[in-house]
């Protein structure tokens, strides 16, 4: 993957602007861009899911006391009880999400409209409010991009809905050859359509502010006439079905500045993103399922496969600087934050038919994704003090910063927890308490998975799209072996990073993506991951010439970083590509119904 930029390029007057908006307080209301009236807040609903996350952690907690204080305690097991007691917070959220969700999944009629009240008041007929599909590109194969924006503008046309959209490419490509190649390609792309008039291209020439810039000129420049914008990434595809239903929640809640839709992967040919993405769809329906029901209105928005209603939004989402100068890389929750301040409603739609994306086609590129993520979500440190938040919008970005601050504390746990073994202070460890604890807290942290196949075994009509119960079973059981291999690789991968970014080490920028699939080198995986194996092969070397029966124990939560290297090369090999989608082995319902 290409290095990743510090900070973006900006010109004399852009370095003024970011100059003069650094680090300023969230504006206050007006009553020209906020909603007549305040969504309504959702107090009880937090406190009892509050309530459940606390219940949870205390669980974990005693478990891990039980384990830990027989025989005293010694150093290695305070400093890993500690480390664990950091993890806690996201573990539980985790277990309370996933039983929250899975509870509305299966005991309402309607789960989405159960958390999302707009769809039930949804307007029937044709929409009435003009929408630009922006579709953000830097350096993409437009061969690929493409395609799926037809797909969608022939079924807006059928759906009789054609002349309530525009498609706009907002491209940031720099290089002049790409440029010119990608312009030809949507030229070519236009001719001969009947809505050839409906389709849009712009590139800038500086990429100020990367993609929340892209968006910000656009609709400063661009956006006139259009009530709503349709976020797409390059990767993306919706159905025309899924956006027209955006567009009515839209028109049904004046008040709601965005819909987010949950995003599943598009149909994968790699084994990599196979696997991993048939685990995160059947943990996201539960997950955001459970989160809508008590964030409601002060919602997440993830950055594409997502509508907005462009006035509040140009209105409140344009993003000034951190202290030192640098743009905000991950700019989609600090919209929505700004959005929940300014009195709008950001909600989540928790279903997942007609909205999909890409995934990393192997390990590297995951790896790379989850840095730039990393790097992002701890800029929002710089945040959380900014006066004019909501509590709900504090938490969003805390949350976010969770999602990666728990891997150097899970690093903590297996470090520590190996040099108690070694020093002989698991002597007087209980076996049963141990087993109980390791098995809490997997079930916790992979609880929304686990309940997401839960749902599909028990109602036969889900399963069916998946091409049956047996064969699903198939899938889950393979993505969980995936998962336990990949696991430990990912949170040391995350860990180094942290704990290297205080320190001014490899800071990241948000540049071009490789989406394509690609076979994986013994030396290219040995290069990247000789600091996994190796760090695996410490560990594991030490509990084996101490304390032989700990690295039994510790096999599960780690053995994966002693098969990192195999690993990589295997997810990324063709030959087992080609032998899952032969055996159908964690193959979607798109997959599916495209084979039919």
């Amino acid at each position: 993957m290409p290095g990743f930029p510090t900070r973006c390029r900006l010109s004399r007057h852009g370095r003024k602007e970011a100059a003069r908006r650094r680090a300023t307080p969230i504006p206050p209301r007006s009553a020209a861009t906020s909603p007549a009236v305040d969504q309504p807040a959702f107090p009880p609903r937090r406190l009892a899911f509050a309530t459940l996350v606390l219940a949870i952690a205390a669980l974990l907690l005693w478990l891990a006391w039980r384990v830990m204080a027989p025989g005293g305690w010694t150093t290695w097991e305070a400093l890993a009880f500690l480390c664990l007691a950091g993890t806690a917070p996201w573990t539980a959220l985790c277990a309370a999400n996933a039983l929250t969700g899975f509870a509305i999944r299966l005991g309402a009629g309607d789960p989405a409209a159960a958390v999302l009240p707009a769809l039930r008041q949804a307007p029937p007929g044709p929409p009435r409010l003009s929408t630009a599909i922006a579709v953000c590109v830097r350096n993409e194969d437009m061969a690929a991009v493409l395609p799926p924006l037809g797909r969608l503008l022939d079924g807006l046309a059928a759906a009789g809905a054609a002349e309530r959209f525009t498609l706009w490419i907002l491209s940031d490509t720099r290089h002049p050859a790409l440029a010119l190649a990608e312009e030809r390609a949507v030229q070519a792309f236009r001719s001969g359509r009947p809505d050839a008039a409906r389709i849009r291209y712009r590139r800038r020439a500086e990429n100020t502010g990367f993609k929340a810039g892209n968006v910000m000129d656009f609709l400063d420049h661009h956006a006139a006439g259009h009530d709503l914008m349709l976020c797409l990434d390059a990767d993306s595809e919706m159905s025309a079905g899924a956006v027209l239903r955006l567009v009515a929640c839209m028109e049904a809640d004046p008040r709601i500045a965005v819909v987010q839709q949950l995003i599943v992967g598009r149909p994968a040919t790699a084994a990599f993103p196979r696997l991993f993405q048939f685990g995160m769809r059947a943990g996201m329906r539960s997950w955001a399922t459970g989160q809508a029901w008590w964030q409601g209105p002060e919602g997440p928005y993830w950055g594409h496969n997502a509508i907005l209603r462009i006035a509040p939004f140009r209105a409140h989402c344009r993003l000034e600087a951190l202290p030192d100068g640098r743009p905000i890389l991950s700019h989609d929750q600090v919209e929505a934050v700004r959005l929940h301040a300014a009195g709008w409603g950001v909600w989540c739609l928790p279903e997942e038919e007609g909205s999909l994306e890409g995934n990393p086609p192997a390990l590297p590129e995951f790896m790379a994704r989850d840095l730039r993520w990393a790097a992002g979500n701890m800029q929002y440190w710089h945040l959380l003090r900014l006066p004019g938040q909501t509590p709900m919008g504090r938490w969003q970005l805390a949350q976010a910063i969770l999602l990666f601050l728990g891997a150097p504390l899970w690093v903590g746990v297996l470090v520590f927890s190996a040099l108690n073994a070694a020093t002989g202070g698991a002597a007087e460890t209980p076996r049963g308490a141990l087993l109980a604890l390791m098995l809490a807290t997997w079930a916790a942290l992979h609880a929304p998975k686990l309940l997401g196949y839960a749902e599909v075994l028990l109602r036969r009509r889900l399963a069916a799209r998946y091409g049956g119960r047996a064969a699903f079973l198939r899938g889950a059981l393979a993505e969980i072996g995936f998962t336990t291999l990949l696991d430990p690789v990912s949170v040391l991968n995350k860990a180094m990073f942290l704990l290297a970014l205080p320190f001014g080490q490899r800071r990241a920028g948000w540049a071009p993506q490789n989406r394509a699939d690609r076979g994986v080198s013994w030396a290219d995986a040995a290069r990247l991951l000789w600091p996994h194996t190796l760090f695996g092969a410490l560990v594991f070397g030490l509990l084996l010439a101490t304390a032989p029966m700990a690295a039994l124990w510790a096999l599960p939560w780690a053995g994966g970083l002693l098969a990192a290297i195999p690993f990589c090369v295997a997810t990324a090999s063709p030959r087992l590509s080609a032998a899952l989608r032969a055996r159908g082995i964690a193959a979607t319902p798109e997959e599916l119904a495209g084979r039919g």
